[in-house]
């Protein structure tokens, strides 16, 4: 991903409520299947994670994005930003 589409996605995702939050539990499989299908339907997530969480959101989002196989457009915070191409509909276009 380039620069300039990381800063696109950025300028997207400021505007983006968080659809998920990653408590206590951590990285459970149902969490990593549930932020795969939320990237599949949107492309572009924001996941917030709770002071109660003991992992760090850097290390946390460097997971997700191994898992689901997505990149990390930021971390700021507690804030994780993903985004995936969607295999069945695109939404987000992204600029060259």
């Amino acid at each position: 991903m380039t620069s300039k589409q990381r800063a696109y996605l950025k300028g997207i995702a400021m505007k983006t409520d968080p659809i998920m939050q990653i408590g206590k539990a951590t990285l459970t499989p149902e969490i990593t299947k549930s932020v795969d299908e939320a990237l599949e339907a949107r492309e572009l997530i924001k996941i917030n994670v709770l002071k109660n969480c003991v992992a760090e959101p850097r290390e946390m989002a460097e997971i997700l994005s191994e898992r689901t196989r997505s990149e990390v457009v930021q971390v700021i915070g507690r804030r994780i930003v993903l985004y995936r191409e969607s295999a069945t509909k695109k939404q987000i276009e992204l600029p060259k």
